[in-house]
């Protein structure tokens, strides 16, 4: 674009300065009229001089400028070539924001020799500026000036411009209208379709405003980030692209063999099928599809391998191995148990892995030794126990080999009580003995469980039951093996009424609840009783002696 228009504003300013001239001094040329004429027609001269000698330099010439491009984003690089032009000293390129106000103004570049004596080439990037129209100059000395103009347009800009789905990055737009509002920023999951995550967003004085966000969920490839506001369309502005690259990650970084272990992927082809993960190059999970956003998520079971760290990878049909960062696991020594929980005298298998090949192992539950065994090649071993008697709940199974590696896991003792039984006899409000101490044997059916149970019975004059049994038990046997039992000596019951529970306890110290209580009368009568009768019949058997016989006998005699 060429123009003369600074060429013109110079033989303005010599013709104002002539005019002022003679304004000025119009007084001393009417006492002098043959001066006044002269001055006149000498002033006329020198300006009809100036205009030509601003228009044409030596060569006949007009001087211009040229922009290429003359229009582009903030940031963009322009070219500024200048015609005609035969001394560069003092000559500036001003690019205007809004206004030709010098106050409104950036100082881009700066001449300093011509090409060929008469032309010049600079270079300047465009400022931050809002949207439109803006002129930029080139000025002589402040003085004299040729201008072109250039159109900025909107853009937007990406940094980081790569990475993995989740990654943070600072999104900035430059060239917007001046403060422009509801610019709302668009993330194409395809070439369609797109994902509004930001918006509400205002731009300042200069079209420029900055946001950050995280990469949404997307598949592999260059993902385009567009935006619009109230008068910025999408097709105005300069899109941006960031590049999704696919990733992996895993729920934790170490583990022993035998282990499941959860892996997500990221950014992967869309739709990408018959996806493998390779652990220590050994493939240990196949047949997983990525979504259409590359998203998928696998469990897999670490392989037996040595301690030590191993790396872990991901790929697809269409993501390639080499695509993807591999991630470190780390073999800790580790074991897994079969099952992780039951009851008393249960086969429990343990699995050790990531121990020191060939060497020997004991095993230990609650710190006493069950069994010992010897890894193999792999650190690998398996070990079988009977589960010791032992209460419920979690209890520590231990594995430590001859080289000092050593690992831990918990087992479960079952926590289910064993149901009541049932009472047989003494059978409810039943009478026992007739005198002196009595020793019943009191019988009750059994109960089944997987560890076995043992009983304990429990003898009251009163029948109030708490969870412990009796309240005030006379007699009380824990721990019987049988479904009977019979009093001992030291046990036995004086006359009088009595009570009678029994409570299931499995070998896992898991108490059922106790029955409901039975009663018996111990003795037909008390002591004193008893020995009252007989004093009654011995006397009433000295009586009848003594009056049938002995008198009857002295009678006679």
């Amino acid at each position: 674009m060429k123009s003369a228009f600074g060429i013109w504003s110079l033989a303005n300013r010599a013709l104002t300065f002539g005019v002022i001239f003679v304004y000025n001094t119009r007084r001393e040329m009417s006492q002098m009229p043959w001066l006044s004429r002269l001055s006149v027609i000498l002033i006329i001269c020198i300006v009809a001089m100036a205009v030509p000698a601003a228009l044409v330099q030596a060569n006949g010439a007009v001087p211009y400028i040229e922009l290429g491009p003359d229009e582009g984003i903030p940031g963009a690089p322009v070219t500024v070539r200048g015609y005609n032009f035969t001394a560069p000293a003092g000559l500036d390129i001003y690019f205007y924001l809004e206004t030709t106000n010098t106050t409104d103004r950036k100082r881009v570049a700066e001449v300093e020799e011509t090409l060929d004596e008469e032309d010049f080439v600079a270079v300047f990037e465009v400022p931050e500026s809002p949207k439109g129209i803006h002129r930029v100059r080139a000025e002589v000395n402040a003085t004299v000036y040729f201008e072109d103009q250039f159109e900025v347009t909107p853009c937007l800009t990406v940094t980081p411009t790569e990475g993995s789905v989740n990654t943070t990055v600072t999104v900035r737009g430059m060239g917007f209208g001046k403060n422009e509002t509801n610019i709302e920023l668009r993330y194409y999951l395809n070439s369609t379709y797109f994902a509004p995550i930001l918006g509400n967003i205002t731009a300042n004085a200069t079209g420029s405003w900055q946001r950050s966000l995280q990469i949404p969920s997307s598949a592999q490839g260059s993902r385009r980030i567009d935006a619009k506001g109230d008068t910025s369309q999408p097709k105005d502005v300069t899109d941006a692209t960031f590049k999704v690259t696919p990733v992996i990650s895993l729920v934790k970084s170490s583990g022993s063999p035998g282990e499941n272990i959860t892996m997500t992927g990221r950014g992967f082809a869309a739709g990408d099928r018959d996806i493998r993960i390779l652990f220590a190059g050994q493939p240990v999970r196949r047949e997983i599809r990525a979504d259409g956003t590359g998203y998928w998520q696998a469990d897999f079971q670490v392989p037996q391998v040595l301690k030590g760290t191993h790396n872990v990878t991901a790929y697809g049909e269409l993501t390639l191995q080499t695509a993807v960062t591999p991630l470190s696991f780390q073999i800790k020594p580790g074991l897994a148990l079969s099952p992780t929980e039951g009851y008393v005298d249960m086969d429990l298998i343990v699995i050790g892995g990531g121990f020191a090949p060939d060497e020997d192992v004991d095993v230990t539950y609650d710190g006493s030794k069950v069994t010992a065994t010897t890894t193999n090649s792999s650190g690998t071993f398996v070990a079988v126990f009977p589960v010791p008697e032992s209460q419920h709940g979690e209890h520590e199974v231990a594995a430590e080999d001859d080289a000092g590696n050593n690992a831990t896991a918990i087992f479960i003792m079952e926590s289910d009580p064993p149901d009541a039984p049932e009472l047989n006899s003494p059978s409810d409000g039943s009478r026992l003995g007739f005198i002196w101490n009595v020793r019943p044997t009191f019988n009750w059916s059994a109960v089944s469980d997987e560890g076995g149970v043992r009983y304990n019975l429990q003898i009251a004059t009163t029948a109030s039951i708490t969870a412990e049994g009796f309240a005030s038990p006379r007699v009380s046997i824990p721990g019987i093996v049988a479904t009977n039992y019979t009093l001992n000596r030291t046990e036995a019951l004086p006359y009088g009424t009595y009570y009678w529970i029994v409570q299931a306890v499995d070998r896992a110290g898991n108490a059922g609840n106790w029955t409901a209580a039975y009663s018996f009368h111990a003795g037909a009568l008390p002591l004193w009783a008893f020995i009252l009768v007989i004093v009654a019949a011995v006397a009433i058997i000295g009586t009848v002696v003594y009056f049938f016989i002995i008198r009857k006998r002295t009678y006679y005699y």
